[in-house]
């Protein structure tokens, strides 16, 4: 067969459903050859944003996002898009075309060393230079990007290459069981245990990936402490659980973040340290504080983050096999630490997010909006969020009652991820409500995704949080300076007009009752539908100062 078609093969032995991306003239063989497959082509309206469709399909269900670009300008728009995939570890195999093997060796046109580009950004990145090299190079790809921890991996096929005639079959996708962890380090990591007085459990990315979730919670139930969990580990332990302290990540801190410093014990699962430097939680009492480090990988050499004891293998695997040593050792005595006393700081917590549930006023608070989107959003809905100002509203205010059910990159920290990314989302999970929330300056980067979404009849929602500005610039500068700030203001197009332009339905709220509604008629729709949200960003500055003058409820 011809070597294009062989690789439509390989795809399919992968499991591959649909491929988002761009084509051009270089990758032609292979669009024409996936004409005879029944693997969907999502034709998106720019590759960064077919990067984003992979990223969050791939975050969502553990299997490869496939995304396509062609040559050149084609490669560098997907960087964006697929770097953000790499840090916030999403597999994802992103295949890009190129031109001719006969021509890489010269100035030619569009022609680049695009692997050399692609390198610092992934996993793995390799050209395919023989027809006959198509089955392997595919298969090592997808196992690349799919073990722990994922990312992603790039596969350039030259346009020569594509035409050449091959006899050659898939090869066969396997499953490979990830190492265990060990048991002498699971037994020093239960002496820890056994010796702390106020321990502390920290669940980051990892701990929402390959069922590690309900070991924690199981983990937090036995030990009886609480979890704070990072912004990608939402979901982690639900946010009905008393256990649950909630989420930490923001610059300033916040009560949970103040917890640590009491700790003498914290025991990290799944925690990147891509998403919140330690040196931001372990800020105090650093050569007393005994860290156990559980993760797929070893820990990061950090000044801030010397473990005690590393459990390096299955994340759920350590988990399972913790839990049921500390079984085994303490019997009826668990749990060995009592809830009630981290209760305040519970309540302490889930009162702030609620204190601004009634408040009508327009623009619209950030809190009051994440109320009410929690209120229409059910357990398994998904949000996704993009990057700005509102994304540190969301981190803190907006939790999580089961794993992968609020999107936020903070590896990568992209802005234009969250619009597009929700259409990679619907893909994963069609029956779910799906709504990406934006700020009005990473909603325009990828806007021309609406008509994508319109075209394949999508019931996407997206939301919009509208100041007329870079808001999170503005905070962080006004932070950092005196309250001062560059020039960060910019216009916006009227948001219904330009739902209506791409033939979509649109709303821009004018009071603060119209919200709920609102997003009840857009999720009930057979389409996309856009609602706009005037926010008071007065409130950042409020939180800031709020944040700054915490203490540790009793």
């Amino acid at each position: 067969m011809k070597a294009s078609d062989l690789m439509i093969r390989c795809l399919e032995e992968e499991g591959v459903e649909r491929i988002y991306g761009v084509p051009g003239e270089e990758n032609a063989d292979f669009m024409i050859s996936l004409i005879n497959s029944h693997i969907e082509f999502i034709l998106c309206r720019h590759e960064q944003a077919a990067a984003f469709m992979a990223d969050a399909y791939g975050r969502l269900t553990g299997k490869a996002g496939v995304c396509l670009g062609t040559l050149g300008p084609g490669v560098t728009n997907l960087l964006t898009g697929i770097a953000d995939g790499n840090m916030d570890r999403a597999p994802v195999v992103a295949i890009i075309g190129q031109g001719s093997t006969k021509r890489l060796h010269k100035e030619s046109h569009q022609i680049m060393d695009s692997i050399r580009m692609c390198e610092p950004i992934s996993k793995w990145s390799q050209t395919i230079l023989a027809a006959g090299t198509i089955t392997e190079i595919v298969r090592k790809a997808f196992k690349i990007a799919e073990e722990e921890k994922p990312g992603l991996t790039v596969i350039e096929l030259p346009e020569d290459i594509a035409k050449e005639d091959v006899d050659n079959k898939p090869m066969t996708r396997t499953t490979v069981r990830r190492p265990a962890a060990d048991h002498k380090a699971v037994s020093l990591a239960a002496d820890l245990i056994g010796e702390a007085k106020n321990p502390i459990i920290l669940a980051g990315n990892g701990a929402i990936r390959k069922r590690a979730a309900n070991q924690l919670t199981k983990l937090a139930h036995n030990l009886g402490v609480g979890v704070v969990n990072t912004f990608m580990g939402k979901g982690a332990i639900s946010m009905d659980d008393d256990h649950c302290l909630y989420t930490m990540g923001l610059g300033q801190g916040d009560y949970n973040n103040l917890a640590f410093d009491t700790a003498d014990l914290v025991i990290s699962c799944g925690y990147d340290l891509v998403e919140y430097a330690p040196g931001k939680w372990n800020r105090t009492n650093k050569e007393d504080k005994k860290i156990i480090h559980m993760d797929f990988w070893a820990a990061e050499v950090d000044r801030d983050y010397l473990p005690d004891v590393e459990i390096v293998g299955d994340l759920a695997d350590g988990l399972w096999q913790l839990n049921k040593l500390l079984e085994k050792r303490h019997k009826e005595k668990l749990p060995l630490f009592d809830i009630k006393t981290r209760g305040n700081l519970r309540t302490q917590l889930t009162e702030d997010f609620a204190a601004e549930k009634d408040d009508q006023s327009c623009p619209m608070k950030p809190q009051k909006i994440l109320w009410d989107v929690r209120q229409v959003m059910g357990p398994s809905d998904i949000l996704l969020s993009d990057v700005g100002a509102h994304k540190m509203w969301i981190s803190r205010y907006y939790q999580c009652q089961e794993p992968n059910t609020c999107l936020i990159s903070n590896g990568f920290c992209t802005m234009g991820f969250a619009m597009p990314g929700s259409i990679g989302a619907k893909y994963a999970y069609p029956d779910r409500k799906i709504l990406s929330i934006s700020g009005d300056a990473g909603f325009a980067m990828n806007v021309q995704e609406l008509e994508t979404a319109v075209r394949l009849k999508l019931n996407i929602v997206a939301m919009v949080w509208v100041d007329g500005e870079y808001g999170l610039i503005k905070w962080k500068q006004q932070d950092g300076f005196d309250g001062k700030h560059s020039d960060l203001a910019f216009g916006n197009p009227n948001f219904a007009k330009l739902a209506e332009a791409y033939g979509m339905w649109g709303k821009e709220i004018s009071s603060a009752d119209q919200l709920v509604p609102a997003l009840e008629e857009a999720f009930s729709l057979d389409g996309p539908a856009l609602i706009a949200v005037p926010v008071d960003y007065d409130e950042n500055r409020k939180l800031t100062a709020r944040l700054g003058e915490i203490e540790i409820p009793s």
